[in-house]
């Protein structure tokens, strides 16, 4: 049963990984003027991937299992200061496991994600060419965890820190943009269970544009783990890794858009005890931002 939870808490650890990146790119909001989506994330599946990057079934004794997680995250930015911005990540999960003989279901907060944004005219440098900015944060553990096999946790049981380094530009008049980032993420040990999770590199590159009320952008996202650890034993588990190709298409409804979107994997390595699901996720949001300061 244990080996079940754990590759059930692999489906909430992909859709951990890989919160809502700001949508409004690379640019820095001015002060009082930000975004704000509320997205709903779907995936069911009986496959991840192997640590050779194979397609496995999750449960390999019971190959009809499977695991179904639904995540609805509110994400909202908000300009501090000429040049620095804020933006939170906030998850509430829904997970369920079906097989072996068990029925699991599990229902709460997530661990959420804080981060501030710097771009160039925080220190009075003119505006770039290329728009570009630096992204620190935390991703907290205010989740539950609970090393229990009767128990799907909705938290990592560990603190994450990140540095991020982004950039994007426009090709105006045509309308298409171009944006990325990429960094380091930091990643704590896991006390609960001696597990020290591995420090990751990550990425995300996109293109997108508009035409009229309608939007679209196509975004790949990775990222590169190395072997996390049994601190106890020092045995090593396998890197994980992660690549996925992020298709979005909107339409302008009332003040803001509906965006409708998926996450496909196209490549992906875990351990058998931290699988990560090799099964697409199906996204629906609202997005709204506004350009008028909410101060002065």
């Amino acid at each position: 049963m244990t080996m079940i939870r754990q590759s059930v808490v692999g489906t909430a650890v992909l859709l951990l990984l890989l919160t809502a990146t700001p949508s409004h790119g690379q640019w820095v909001e001015a002060p009082g003027t930000g975004w704000v989506q509320l997205q709903v994330a779907h995936q069911r599946t009986q496959e991840g991937f192997s640590k050779d990057g194979t397609v496995v079934p999750l449960d390999e004794l019971d190959p009809d299992a499977e695991s179904i997680t639904t995540t609805a995250r509110l994400t909202g930015a908000l300009g501090l200061f000429r040049g620095l911005d804020a933006w939170v990540d906030l998850p509430l999960h829904r997970q369920a496991f079906n097989g072996s003989g068990s029925d699991l279901l599990t229902t709460g907060l997530g661990d959420p994600r804080v981060f501030l944004r710097a771009g160039p005219s925080l220190l009075g440098i003119p505006e770039l060419p290329v728009a570009v900015a630096l992204r620190g944060g935390v991703k907290l553990t205010t989740g539950a965890f609970k090393n229990d096999a009767e128990t799907i946790s909705l938290s990592q049981g560990q603190r994450d820190w990140s540095l991020l380094l982004e950039a994007g530009t426009s090709l105006h008049p045509v309308p298409i943009y171009v944006s990325g980032w990429a960094g380091h993420r930091w990643r704590e040990e896991n006390e609960q269970i001696a597990r020290d999770p591995g420090n990751e590199w990550v990425f995300n590159t996109a293109v997108g544009g508009s035409l009229g009320r309608f939007e679209w952008k196509v975004a790949v996202d990775g990222l590169f783990g190395r072997p996390s650890i049994d601190t106890r034993t020092g045995f090593e588990f396998a890197a994980r890794e992660l690549v996925q190709v992020i298709p979005t298409v909107g339409w302008s409804v009332g003040p803001g858009a509906v965006q409708l979107g998926a996450r496909l994997p196209v490549h992906g390595q875990s351990t058998r005890s931290d699988r990560l699901p090799a099964s697409p996720t199906v996204t629906l949001g609202y997005f709204l931002s506004w350009d008028d300061p909410l101060w002065k």
